[in-house]
């Protein structure tokens, strides 16, 4: 019990230094850099549902997204990543710091969505895929009405 005990505070310890390095430049570069991975992958999905379909090229994209989706991008919005510079000056609005209840809901449907967006790409069902590509999207543009800056 003991032995266990000291695994959980050690982990704990760790978890706490790895937060502790992440300064808000790198916090806002990482998930700069995972939105624009998203972004390439809604292309991908985009493109072949606009021209010749590929199951495989849509599967995989779908599956990007997903990973992306349920990969705790949430932490990287740390205290003082509200302003500053990633690759490029943020673009977060103030209120995804001080509307916890509202971003709660948006990145909740995303999450929901993107997961559903891969089951339905692995399914090959185009008209399907259309559908909850659609949703995935509206997902997204959500998150950006409410909370991002556009250019």
């Amino acid at each position: 019990m003991k032995t266990k005990l000291v695994a959980v505070l050690l982990s704990f310890g760790l978890v706490a230094v790895a937060l502790a390095e992440i300064t808000p430049s790198k916090a806002i570069k990482w998930r700069q850099s995972g939105y624009a991975v998203m972004a390439w992958n809604m292309t991908r999905i985009k493109l072949n549902l606009e021209g010749t379909f590929n199951k495989q090229e849509v599967i995989a994209a779908a599956n990007t997204i997903q990973a992306i989706a349920n990969s705790g991008m949430g932490s990287l919005y740390l205290p003082g990543t509200n302003e500053g510079l990633g690759w490029e000056e943020t673009r977060v609005k103030e209120e995804l710091f001080s509307d916890k209840e509202g971003v709660a809901k948006v990145a909740k449907a995303f999450n929901k969505e993107a997961n559903a967006m891969a089951k339905v790409a692995a399914s090959g069902d185009l008209n399907a895929i259309k559908d909850q590509f659609g949703k995935l999207g509206e997902t997204c543009k959500g998150c950006h009405d409410g909370y991002r800056h556009e250019d």
